[in-house]
C-alpha cells in the first residue's frame, strides 16, 4: 500500500500504514516476522534529501527509529527507568536479556532524493512469544510500588513517529553527534567484550559506532574496526562478530 502511494504525495508529506494485525511480516535477512495480537506495526514513509547529513549516512535511520521507539517509553514522565534498550543495529529489547520489538529500513533514490520504508513492530500488550512493554510497566510496579498506567500501541507508535521527527532534525543540524549521546544512553553494548571471527578468535570490546552507524570494537594492538550490519556479522547470542 505504501509503496504504491509514496510515489504520489508531496514530498512534504509523510505516510504511514498502522495495522492491528500482520500475517506476512518480514524480518531481516528474509526471516519471518510473528505478528500477534497486542503489537504496535506499522510502516512509515519519508524522503530524505541525499545531500543531506542524514542522506550521506542513511544506515543511521534504522538506529534512529529503535531509538525512537525506546524513547517514546521512556520519555514520558514517570516512565523513564522502564528497562527498555536499543541493540545494534535494529533490535528494541528489555535490559540485554529479551527482545521484544524490531526495525527494517528499505530505500530507494530517486534523483536526488531518498524515498525510506520503515517497517518497525514492537511488542506492547503481548507477553509471548517473549515479552511486552506492559508486562515491564507491571514488573516495574510491583518493584518499586508505582502504579504506571499500561500504554497503548496507538499511543506508543504516534510518541515514536513524533520522536522520530525531531530526532531527523537534530541530525540533520547537528550530523551523528547530536544524537549519538542519547544513543549511547539507551543501547546495550557499552563496555561488552565479543570475539571476532569465531568462538576462539581474538577479544574486543565495543566502543560505540562510527560515523556511517557500524558498529566499532577494539581489539587489543590492532585500534578500532568498524563492523558491517549485514548478515549474521553480530552474533549476539555467541558474542561474535566479523569484521567487514
Amino acid at each position: 500500500l505504501i509503496g504504491r502511494l509514496m510515489f504520489e504525495l508531496p514530498e512534504e508529506m509523510g505516510l504511514i500504514a498502522v495495522a492491528v494485525r500482520q500475517t506476512q511480516g518480514k524480518g531481516r535477512g528474509g526471516n519471518v516476522w510473528l505478528s500477534p495480537m497486542g503489537t504496535a506495526l506499522s510502516t512509515l514513509h519519508i524522503s530524505i534529501p541525499l545531500h543531506s547529513n542524514l542522506g550521506q549516512r542513511i544506515p543511521f535511520i534504522q538506529h534512529l527509529v529503535s531509538l525512537a521507539v525506546v524513547q517514546s517509553v521512556r520519555s514520558i514522565p514517570g516512565y523513564e527507568d522502564i528497562e527498555l534498550r536499543v541493540k545494534w543495529p535494529n533490535d528494541i529489547y528489555y535490559s540485554d536479556l529479551m527482545k521484544l520489538g524490531g526495525v527494517l529500513v528499505n530505500s530507494t533514490l530517486i534523483e536526488t532524493t531518498f524515498h525510506i520504508l520503515i517497517g518497525f513492530g514492537f511488542n506492547v500488550n503481548n507477553s509471548n512469544p517473549t515479552i511486552c512493554i506492559n508486562d515491564l510497566i507491571a514488573k516495574f510496579n510491583k518493584e518499586e510500588g508505582t502504579e504506571l498506567k499500561p500504554l497503548t500501541a496507538d499511543c506508543l507508535i504516534a510518541r515514536t513517529v513524533t520522536v522520530l521527527e525531531r530526532l531527523i532534525d537534530v541530525f540533520q543540524e547537528k550530523g551523528p553527534n547530536g544524537v549519538l549521546p542519547n544513543y549511547y544512553k539507551y543501547w546495550i553494548h557499552s563496555g561488552k567484550q565479543v570475539r571476532l571471527h569465531h568462538e576462539q578468535g581474538p577479544s574486543a570490546w565495543i566502543v560505540g559506532i562510527d560515523d556511517f552507524g557500524y558498529l566499532q570494537v577494539h581489539e587489543e594492538g590492532k585500534g578500532i574496526e568498524s563492523v558491517h550490519p549485514d548478515g549474521n556479522s553480530f552474533d549476539m547470542l555467541r558474542n561474535l562478530i566479523v569484521p567487514k
